[in-house]
């Protein structure tokens, strides 16, 4: 790909081919902090539903100085094709929902629970939920820090220990006990959205994913049966995953 082709592009971004595509990934690959490139490339993968979109936002927001500015710019109208019938976009999908909500589920396969959840499609991301986009950008899996033994003298560590003479403060009287887990229950349900659930599900984080569904089925119970069948299906595909 030459200047004139990457300007094009960049200057018309809409109109990316399969062709266009591989020739970007080549680009990134070889210069990973080429940010045009990389604003392009999201472009046409989000275009073309590819299931490589969401694993390249996290390689694309890992070499971002600004992760404000990439969210901005997955978040904008252009990039996300608004301009189309929004009423007819939400009347197909509202029906698409319905279908799959009444499909049984309980001899569904792997394939049938994957294309259920639509793993691996693009997520797409509101301007209103930045925090669920820091949400996908945590890593899935954390592994622990493998850290070199050292040897350690008991004897020292009891001999300082007895030089500082540590005490502990009593608790005052007048500080009041916060009850965490239903402050932090109430705050989850308040930022739960259908995309922060689907990035739990991207995650592999099913047990999470389960939860997420459950507050929004009490949140939209017009929606209680679409978000069911998808617990169903998340279930399956633990057993099958197991």
């Amino acid at each position: 790909m030459n200047t004139a082709e990457l300007t094009h592009l960049i200057n018309h971004p809409t109109h990316l081919s399969n062709l266009d595509i591989e020739k970007l990934e080549k680009i990134t690959n070889e210069f990973p902090y080429f940010q045009s490139a990389k604003a392009i490339l999201l472009k046409g993968l989000y275009n073309s539903k590819s299931y490589k979109y969401n694993v390249a936002l996290k390689t694309t927001a890992a070499n971002t100085i600004d992760r404000k500015v990439l969210f901005e710019f997955i978040t904008s109208a252009p990039f996300l094709n608004k301009p189309v019938l929004k009423e007819v976009n939400e009347t197909t999908k509202q029906v698409s929902d319905i279908k799959i909500a009444e499909k049984p589920l309980e001899k569904a396969t792997e394939n049938e629970t994957t294309d259920i959840l639509e793993i691996g499609s693009p997520i797409k991301f509101s301007s209103s939920e930045p925090h669920t986009f820091n949400e996908w950008m945590q890593l899935s899996i954390q592994k622990p820090i493998q850290r070199k033994e050292k040897s350690i003298n008991k004897f020292n560590i009891i001999d300082q220990f007895i030089k500082t003479n540590p005490k502990i403060k009593p608790v005052a009287k007048q500080q009041s006990n916060i009850d965490v887990s239903t402050e932090s229950t109430e705050e989850n349900e308040h930022l739960m959205t259908e995309t922060l659930a689907k990035v739990y599900l991207e995650q592999k984080k099913y047990t999470k994913a389960i939860q997420a569904y459950h507050i929004l089925s009490l949140k939209y119970p017009e929606k209680s049966s679409f978000f069911a069948n998808r617990i169903k299906a998340i279930k399956i595909l633990q057993i099958n995953k197991s």
